[in-house]
């Protein structure tokens, strides 16, 4: 199985603190549409509560990532979109359960307005790549 490789520093660059500055891969490519904190009958999990969110949003991404036969080994790349960065340390947390520092994909984190559902406070995104 061919592991993609990670960049967390390239030569002039600052070192990458929570992502990688880029990941190669090769294999079959995965995107993953953005995942709001939405149970199986698409009702917000968690009102108001950013921790609730991002625990939802990477539970829904990891079971998005199982049907295509992927897992979060995979992903190379994840986008945030956030109504307030202030989230980020109750996202990162929830990352850090499904996917571990030593395995960091590349990631942006945008903060917006709002989003699709004015309730969410969170939407990510994930790019991932299988063995070809």
């Amino acid at each position: 199985m061919s592991e993609p490789t990670r960049i967390p520093a390239p030569d002039g660059v600052a070192p990458a603190t929570q992502y990688s500055h880029g990941v190669i891969g090769t294999g079959r490519f995965v995107a993953v549409a953005g995942r709001l904190a939405l149970d199986e009958d698409a009702r917000i999990v968690g009102k108001r509560d950013p921790e609730a969110h991002a625990r939802q949003v990477f539970e829904n991404l990891r079971r998005y990532l199982a049907a295509a036969g992927a897992t979060f080994d995979d992903v190379v790349k994840l986008t945030y979109f956030v109504t307030d960065m202030t989230h980020m340390p109750a996202i990162r947390a929830a990352r850090a359960d499904h996917i571990p520092d030593t395995r960091l994909p590349a990631a942006s984190a945008v903060q917006v307005t709002s989003l699709i559902r004015p309730e969410s406070l969170l939407e990510v995104e994930a790019f991932a790549v299988l063995p070809g």
